[in-house]
């Protein structure tokens, strides 16, 4: 008998195990079909985003999900500047090349190209806490593990034994630094003295003044405080490489009451060369120059210090509570995409593009008695392992001639509009041109500028 229950008891092990593999495998056949998953929630919202990307735009515009919608239901396409038209395929004559902005949609062709890799499906119930549930913070740690690698791989930056936060883009950062540097004088009456070398990109006197506080007011060019009392409390924003002009920026003011912030935001290998890694007291960084997703607004800071971490996380939770959980989410997969073959692929072709758009302005300048370029030396770059020429984000462009005191407004009139050089605290000889915008952009100022200087 003993011998029998134990027989059957082994008959109905069998049939189990023969029965959940059978239930196994039919869900699978279900759910894979050929090569592809058959999808249920998501299914839908793949189809939409499909069929957005595949309206035909004519090469000059693009269609959005949360576009304009023709009949009902299908998004419009949205031109580059100077196209018009339902399919963007009508060319404005008359239209100015606009330069004027640092939109980074000079890499808008890499992620057509990986467009598979690097595209996301939020569900609905994603990540609705204030806080990633584990950890009980604001920053996710994949993505803080995938940008310490990133530092690692391209060189630029030492993250060992730093800590890192995260703000909505560069902007949120920049002024949560200088509030937990001048935060530091608290203990004294003294105001800090906000600083930066001519000339700097505006917003940090915008910023610093709109903000304005009892701990620190900008006090414009810092080689003007080189001599201040030993007492008197300095923050310098340092920008490497600089906007506008692309130099390689240091910090001007030493000293135990001078404090820096190094502005990193196109300190990567298409637009500067890497010589070491950058090991400051404080650095920030943005996704927007890194993989020209300006609009998804996310940055972060490497920091020493401890306390100036805490002051900064603190003004980061008192104002939004920390970056929204879609954005870090787009921004980890953005990063997964770069460091699949070491960045191999983006910084060739980012670099690649910029190279040749300064080559090819900088030949067009350089027939001109009445303009021209700063000067950037090639350099070895320890990414690269090579020496390598300028690519610079922006020209620095300035007029030469004596009575050509109003830059900005002889290039407005031959329809090209850059960014005037008074915002940069510089003479209003010199302009800021943008290397960074679409193709079409690009095209457009070359033809622009060809057609000025040629009447010379």
């Amino acid at each position: 008998m003993a011998a029998a229950a134990k027989i059957q008891s082994f008959k109905c092990i069998i049939f189990l195990l023969s029965a959940s593999i059978i239930l196994n495998l039919y869900f699978i056949v279900n759910l894979y079909e050929g090569s592809e998953w058959n999808l249920s929630w998501s299914s839908k919202a793949a189809t939409e985003a499909e069929a957005a990307a595949a309206i035909s735009c004519s090469g000059h515009g693009r269609a959005y999900l949360d576009g304009q919608v023709f009949d009902g239901n299908q998004p419009v396409c949205e031109c580059n500047s100077c196209f018009s038209g339902p399919d963007c395929s009508l060319f404005l004559p008359g239209c100015a090349a606009d330069a004027e902005s640092g939109d980074p949609l000079f890499l808008e062709p890499f992620w057509m190209k990986h467009a598979a890799s690097s595209a996301i499906l939020i569900a609905g119930w994603h990540r609705m806490s204030y806080r990633f549930t584990r950890a009980s913070s604001f920053i996710s740690q994949e993505l803080e593990k995938k940008i310490r690698k990133l530092h690692s791989i391209t060189g630029n930056a030492v993250t060992e034994n730093r800590f890192i936060i995260f703000g909505a883009g560069s902007t949120q950062l920049l002024n949560a630094a200088v509030h937990a540097l001048s935060s530091d004088y608290n203990s004294s009456s003294s105001t800090a003295r906000v600083v930066a070398s001519m000339p700097f990109y505006p917003l940090y006197q915008e910023q610093t003044d709109y903000f304005e506080s009892v701990d620190y007011k900008f006090e414009g060019e810092a080689n003007l405080w080189g001599n201040a009392s030993s007492d008197t409390h300095l923050v310098e924003f340092v920008t490497a490489p600089n906007n506008p002009d692309g130099q390689m920026n240091k910090a001007v003011l030493k000293g135990p009451y001078a404090k820096s912030i190094y502005d990193h935001a196109y300190f990567w290998p298409h637009f500067a060369p890497i010589p070491a890694p950058a090991d400051e007291e404080l650095m920030i960084f943005t996704i927007s120059k890194l993989t020209g997703h300006a609009g998804s607004r996310f940055g972060w800071a490497v920091i020493k210090d401890e306390a100036v971490y805490q002051r900064m996380s603190a003004y980061i939770s008192l104002n939004t509570m920390g970056v929204s959980r879609e954005c870090q989410l787009r921004a980890f997969k953005l990063l997964k995409v770069v460091l699949e073959d070491g960045g191999n692929n983006i910084f060739e072709f980012g670099y690649n593009t910029m190279k040749k758009r300064w080559e090819n302005l900088s030949k067009i300048i350089s027939l001109s008695n009445r303009f021209s370029l700063q000067e950037i030396a090639p350099q070895y770059c320890t990414y690269f392992k090579k020496i390598r020429p300028p690519s610079p984000a922006y020209a620095w462009v300035k007029c030469e001639r004596e009575e050509d005191k109003d830059c900005y407004g002889i290039l407005k009139a031959a329809k090209i509009i850059g960014r005037e050089g008074k915002k940069f605290r510089a003479e209003a000889r010199f302009v800021r041109l943008s290397l960074l915008k679409s193709q079409d952009d690009f095209d457009l100022l070359l033809h622009r500028l060809d057609e000025l200087i040629s009447k010379e």
